[in-house]
């Protein structure tokens, strides 16, 4: 397997020969061969610091509090069997371990991969400096490009912050899918070959869930007693350690890849998980580095022939392209970003989001997936719950809280450029248009509407699908900000021909209904 690093860009040269120079291993840090811990000898200390304070700001999912803790604590373990001194310190906050750790050392100087989140570097050095120890900041090479190689490419690029010329820069730049200067195949994205729906009597493929030990059962119980908690306490079934997380990388490449590009948009009520990689808590805590994702990827579809391109190339888009693009999106537009809201939306999230009491099935169900394993599949998340809270008029910075806390793969520098820009349009920053559709598009794409209480034919009057009318309401009250955008023409002539015939009259009637019977707990 090629080394984990960063292939787009330079990556940081620093040294740890010096035995006071000491990795930190942040708890989304857990890959053994990248950054400070890769650079460190056999045996050194590392520092690790289990913070509790940020789990009691906001009810986090049972799943995801497990998920952070047991593999911080299976880490710990597997470094310490591999002959390294850790200072592991449990505390409240940052700042109580940081003085506890230079108590203990105080000629140590901590060196630190940057987090993602906004600021967290110059926090982090805040909080060593009041304490009186000393750190230094290196680059995070859990992303497949460095900032400077983007910063460097988007200062002469009027697309940079378009996903399609990012992802095309990284392809070129990286040699991942590529032949004779171009795209494997002719095309770049094969997005358009993504869009299937699986017959009736299609099976997903089995999913990979790693035995829960003993150390992952006592973090669960720990956490359920400890914390106020969100979600099913059962069930848990995600990687904690990075032999888990090879494996299932390695499963889903073998079982599941194959059939992952031509149903990847596609739902189904009774299956969240459908081909999906379901790999992005594992990357998103370092037990795996998204080159490791993309080079087995493109491993099996150059040896194998029951890997189509477009299985190969949709996966590579989301690890090569739309997570490095968010990441470096997130740091451009912060802090704007995550209280960016252009459509003025100012409504509280519905209560079904928190306790999944609706009749809508798309909604009742894909909150219940989230319920159960702190999971749904990115068309789920976009074109059902960001859909649904959108043409709602919920604030996008409520609905961002809600998918950080209720995700297991979820951190502020995945969930805002997804929820708040690609979710609710909040900003404009790379998004051209909002993501928002009618009842068609989820029957088209999923199963939920077939036993659904709502008909997704109808638009007003009892049991028409919420979704219809909020979708010409959301389009009437926007009217201004949205009618001008070139890809929004063809729609307001069809909202012109409902203002006419007056039927815009009943989609508000029909609105305010909805509101009511959200009110009264009856939606």
């Amino acid at each position: 397997m090629t080394q984990p690093r960063p292939v787009v860009g330079t990556p940081d040269e620093y040294d740890l020969t010096d035995p006071n120079r000491v990795p930190w291993v942040l708890g989304t840090h857990l890959h053994p061969e990248v950054g400070p811990l890769g650079r460190a000898p056999p045996g050194s200390r590392v520092c690790m610091i289990e913070a509790h304070g940020f789990a009691r700001r906001k009810p986090f999912h049972h799943h995801k509090l497990t998920l952070v803790f047991a593999a911080m604590r299976h880490f710990r373990d597997e470094l310490r069997a591999a002959g390294y001194e850790v200072e592991y310190v449990r505390a409240e906050t940052f700042r109580e371990g940081l003085a506890t750790y230079f108590e203990r050392h105080p000629d140590d100087t901590l060196v630190a991969m940057r987090s993602p989140s906004h600021r967290s570097g110059g926090r982090f050095a805040d909080l060593v400096d009041a304490v009186g120890g000393d750190l230094d900041l290196v680059g995070n090479e859990l992303f497949c490009s460095t900032r400077a190689a983007f910063d460097e490419w988007a200062d002469g690029e009027t697309d940079a912050f378009r996903h399609e010329s990012f992802y095309r820069w990284m392809r070129r730049e990286s040699g991942v899918l590529m032949a004779d200067g171009g795209p494997v195949g002719g095309e770049w994205n094969l997005d358009a070959d993504n869009r299937a729906v699986p017959p009736d009597d299609w099976e997903a493929p089995p999913v990979y869930e790693p035995e829960r030990d003993d150390l992952t059962a006592a973090v669960s119980e720990w956490v359920a007693a400890e914390f106020d908690t969100w979600g099913s306490t059962d069930g848990f079934a995600w990687p904690v350690t990075r032999e888990d997380a090879l494996a299932a990388l390695d499963h889903f490449v073998a079982e599941r890849l194959p059939e992952f590009g031509p149903y990847q948009d596609a739902m189904r009520a009774d299956d969240p998980a459908m081909a999906h990689a379901l790999l992005s808590p594992a990357v998103n805590l370092g037990l795996l580095h998204p080159w490791e994702a993309v080079t087995a990827v493109e491993d099996a579809y150059e040896s194998r022939a029951d890997v189509p391109l477009n299985s190969a190339e949709g996966a590579v888009r989301q690890f090569l392209g739309w997570r490095e693009f968010v990441r470096h999106v997130y740091r451009h537009a912060m802090p704007d970003l995550a209280e960016a809201n252009r459509l003025g939306a100012d409504r509280a999230l519905p209560d079904a989001f928190w306790n999944g009491e609706t009749d809508m099935a798309c909604v009742g169900g894909s909150v219940a997936d989230v319920y159960e394993r702190g999971y749904a599949h990115h068309i789920q998340r976009l074109m059902v719950l960001s859909n649904f809270a959108t043409l709602w008029g919920v604030d996008p910075a409520e609905l961002n809280e809600w998918f950080h806390a209720t995700y297991v793969d979820a951190y502020h520098w995945v969930t805002t450029p997804n929820v708040v820009e690609m979710g609710a349009y909040g900003s404009g920053v790379f998004a051209t248009k909002p993501y928002v559709a009618s009842a068609n598009y989820v029957d088209r794409m999923s199963d939920y509407c077939g036993d659904c209480a709502y008909d997704p034919d109808r638009t007003t009057g009892k049991g028409a699908c919420p979704l219809n009318a909020l979708y010409w309401d959301f389009l009437d009250r926007n009217e201004d900000e949205l009618r001008s955008n070139h890809r929004m023409g063809f729609v307001y002539g069809h909202v012109d021909d409902k203002r006419e015939d007056g039927e815009l009259d009943e989609i508000f009637q029909r609105v305010s209904e909805l509101r009511s019977m959200e009110r009264d707990g009856d939606l």
